[in-house]
């Protein structure tokens, strides 16, 4: 697993108030008996408030009402800060709000992308960050593939599952040969959330072209584990 380095964390007037609001917010209608279940099931990766998604993202609205757009300084501020915040609702508010306001953001904010990916890793923000964040930022900027590639080869297991799944929304725009290459090549991957990806990234292309994942499959299948080959051709 790679090493996180600290990332220091720019001025931005608006992620004070925003992160103000929210520590009082959130807090205030925390669920103890909900918490403790929610922890349990993320398998104690980092507490929580026992906040409904819901109650949430309602939460959340009131947090932002009246606050001006971001510039891409304000969205590296406020992920880090609240990725900093120890219960897990408030990476989920960062992932959220990353995903509205991505476009707003240069291809420059890759680094920032990663940080969160491998800072308290696990499928719930890994995967957030993945489709709508990452995604997103190659779409806008094609010469990030090349980081992707290097990602896909990254020691630490969740960079490169947000390599494998990065793709994940973009149906008839899927690079087909890229997200072939990198099923094949982590397809010997020991860890359940590679394989589990590989079969996710797959099904996902199914939808829009089910022939050329069902050749894919039957040419690899020797590769592939049998998770990731029950995972792609499950709804063919």
């Amino acid at each position: 697993m790679s090493v996180t380095v600290p990332m220091p964390v720019p001025r931005s007037e608006l992620a004070d108030t925003v992160v103000e609001r929210l520590v009082v917010a959130y807090p205030a209608a925390a669920d103890p008996v909900r918490a403790a279940r929610m922890r349990a099931y993320m398998k104690d990766i980092a507490p929580f408030l026992g906040l409904a998604s819901p109650v949430r993202r309602e939460l959340s609205r009131a947090v932002l009402a009246g606050t001006p757009r971001p510039d891409e300084t304000d969205c590296v501020a406020l992920a880090l800060r609240c990725w900093e915040l120890p219960e897990r609702e408030y990476a989920y508010f960062a992932a959220d709000y990353l995903r509205r306001h991505v476009r707003r953001c240069s291809s420059g904010f890759l680094p920032v992308a990663r940080h969160l990916v491998t800072t308290r890793s696990w499928w719930d923000t890994v995967d957030a960050l993945a489709a709508h964040v990452v995604g997103a930022l190659v779409t806008a900027d094609p010469a990030l593939r090349a980081a992707m590639d290097e990602w896909i080869e990254d020691e630490d297991l969740w960079v490169a599952r947000t390599a494998l799944l990065h793709q994940l929304r973009y149906k008839s725009a899927t690079d087909t040969e890229r997200l072939f290459a990198y099923c094949v090549r982590q397809a010997g991957h020991p860890d359940f959330f590679i394989r589990k990806a590989i079969g996710w990234c797959l099904r996902e292309y199914a939808k829009t072209d089910p022939d050329a994942v069902r050749a894919f499959v039957e040419r690899e299948r020797g590769r592939l584990a049998p998770l990731s080959v029950r995972e792609a051709l499950k709804n063919l």
